[in-house]
């Protein structure tokens, strides 16, 4: 028989991950707002580079770096700290290697982007994974995946590119994923409720 100390553990085990699958759900959803938006934004500006669509560009993984530190210090979530770190240290060099693209044109943005699609989507497939038991993870077990495919197209079609319009497109899917996966850990928490 479980003593009342192993007892109050486990509810509060409980607890901690209900409340880091809230406090995840309200991070998806703050990434889809995000990702549609600035996608939007970067539709606008896509034939060219600019000082807007150069910040746009620095911009978003800038937001991924900040949305990482957010799931890094939040108490009581599935944290894989160490794969929390490696995406924040790719999400800088990421935006820096943007920025200095950016003066050899659209092809040499697209190839950085690529680069990162492809890390960011290995790391963002095993943080998924690793947190598979919070639920509705599914989602971005997928997202990271296409994010290494589409990563790989970036920097295979990156020489002939004109335009933004598919990292535009990329960010929206992206957005998709994580507002897929917040409604399913809302209707997870509204059925435990």
């Amino acid at each position: 028989m479980p003593s009342l100390i192993e007892t109050g553990r486990t509810g509060t085990a409980a607890v901690d991950t209900a409340g880091a699958a809230d406090r995840l759900r309200n991070l998806y959803y703050a990434r889809f707002g995000f990702a549609v938006v600035w996608a939007a934004l970067v539709a606008l500006t896509a034939s060219t580079l600019n000082p807007v669509s150069v910040a746009l560009l620095v911009v978003y993984p800038v937001f991924d770096v900040a949305a990482a530190v957010v799931d890094f210090r939040t108490p009581g979530a599935v944290r894989p700290r160490a794969l929390l770190r490696v995406n924040m240290a790719l999400s800088l060099l990421t935006a820096v290697g943007l920025a200095v693209a950016a003066a050899s044109g659209i092809p040499g943005v697209l190839r950085v982007w690529g680069a990162w699609a492809i890390a960011a989507g290995i790391v963002q497939l095993a943080v998924a994974i690793s947190r598979y038991r919070l639920g509705a993870q599914w989602a971005m077990i997928l997202s990271g995946g296409i994010s290494a495919v589409a990563g790989s197209r970036f920097l295979l079609t990156a020489g002939g590119a004109d335009s933004l319009t598919p990292i535009a497109g990329y960010a929206t899917l992206g957005g998709v994923f994580f507002l897929i996966s917040a409604a399913r850990l809302h209707r997870r928490a509204a059925g435990a409720a």
